[in-house]
């Protein structure tokens, strides 16, 4: 018993290593495919609903609701970017005169005791610096270039599957599932809707949770007179998409920059702020939405992220909680005794969006194959 719990283990070991080592190889198809289908959980509904009150074809809606989407995003991140750009000068002489004033005689102090003289010439070694690694600074450019042409790829990629997943999910997913065994389908069709809404209700509650954490942290920093409290917010909102480590990163980005342009009581009061806000994120907004779309233990969370950092980067924290979410809600779903009938289940687009009466009754034939094979199962068991 023990050696065939032990082999079936080792199988299965074996073939999860492979499945995740040939993901890692294909990361640049898988990553925008996965990013994709994260802003179908998202945009499905309001594609659905656009069909449903304005009578419009699928297709139509799809494009409008892409086009109403890039179109908020570039204004969103134009007005971010103007004012990093309109705020920059301000921030640039509070740290100049920060370091005049606060840093450069406690680093001329005790314990560091550094010379003035070198401390006189802090900018000229910078530029020394600069000109002795020109090099590295070379390479490390042209590198980023590759990186952003993969990405800028990627993106290409990720908008070419998100369109045919909002315009067609439906026929993609009843295509994907003819390959499960017939007596099986239903109940896979049963797991494969559940987990598509517990993707919907992660997103919807992730981008609650950004608003607030970037609304009460970004008044906050107005209130104290920060620089740059518009590119912080948006920092603060981006982040938020990865639970728990990305809030506390963007905060404390924001904490230090309140101490170099403001001073130690502002950073310590931003400090507060963000902590307040992390409170109400903890104990208000995580368990009240976030828990009921995915219900998953903070463990779990943090696990999560930290494995997705290491396989994949920032791309891997950001997919690694809707991911643990997708499988928790696919494995509940097939390990629950009592599951509903396939037509008692809201169907969620792109899921279902195309489904007609040729599929209802499909759907009904099988679910009468898989009664008579239970009956038949029980008559052999007595």
């Amino acid at each position: 018993m023990a050696s065939e719990l032990s082999a079936r283990f080792l199988l299965i070991a074996a073939a999860l290593s492979v499945l995740l080592f040939l993901l890692v190889q294909l990361r640049i198809v898988v990553i925008p495919v996965a990013i994709a289908l994260l802003l179908s959980a998202l945009l499905a509904p309001v594609v659905t609903t656009v069909v449903d009150r304005l009578r419009l074809p699928r297709g139509v809606a799809t494009g409008l609701v892409l086009i109403a989407s890039i179109a908020l995003f570039a204004m969103v991140m134009s007005f971010v970017v103007n004012a990093f750009i309109a705020g920059l000068p301000d921030l640039v002489n509070r740290l100049v005169q920060s370091y005049q004033v606060t840093f450069r005689p406690l680093l001329a102090g005790p314990p560091l005791r550094i010379p003035m003289t070198r401390l006189d010439d802090l900018s000229g070694e910078f530029q020394r610096s600069i000109t002795s690694n020109i090099d590295v600074i070379t390479s490390g450019a042209l590198s980023t270039a590759a990186t952003v042409g993969e990405a800028a790829s990627g993106m290409l990629l990720g908008l070419f599957v998100l369109i045919f997943f909002l315009h067609d999910g439906g026929s993609i997913w009843r295509f994907l599932i003819r390959v499960i065994p017939l007596a099986q389908r239903p109940r896979v069709d049963i797991a494969g809707q559940r987990a598509f809404a517990s993707l919907v209700g992660y997103t919807r509650a992730t981008v609650v949770v950004a608003v607030v954490d970037a609304v009460g942290i970004g008044i906050g920093l107005w209130a104290i007179g920060v620089p740059l409290v518009v590119p912080l917010a948006a920092l603060v909102f981006l982040s938020a998409f990865v639970p728990v480590v990305g809030a506390v990163l963007s905060g404390s980005v924001a904490v230090l920059i309140a101490l170099v342009a403001n001073g130690p009581v502002p950073a310590a009061i931003a400090l507060g702020v963000v902590i307040a806000v992390m409170q109400l994120e903890s104990h208000v907004l995580q368990p009240i939405l976030l828990g009921r779309a995915v219900q998953l233990h903070p463990l779990a969370v943090v696990l999560g992220v930290a494995g997705g950092v290491v396989v994949a980067g920032i791309t891997g924290a950001l997919l690694a909680v809707p991911t643990i979410a997708v499988l928790s809600a696919i494995v509940r779903s097939l390990l629950s005794p009592d599951e509903p009938r396939p037509e008692d289940i809201d169907p969620l687009d792109p899921l279902h969006a195309k489904a007609g009466p040729s599929e209802a009754k499909e759907r009904r034939r099988l679910l009468r194959v898989v009664a008579k094979l239970n009956n038949w199962s029980r008559t052999t068991a007595r």
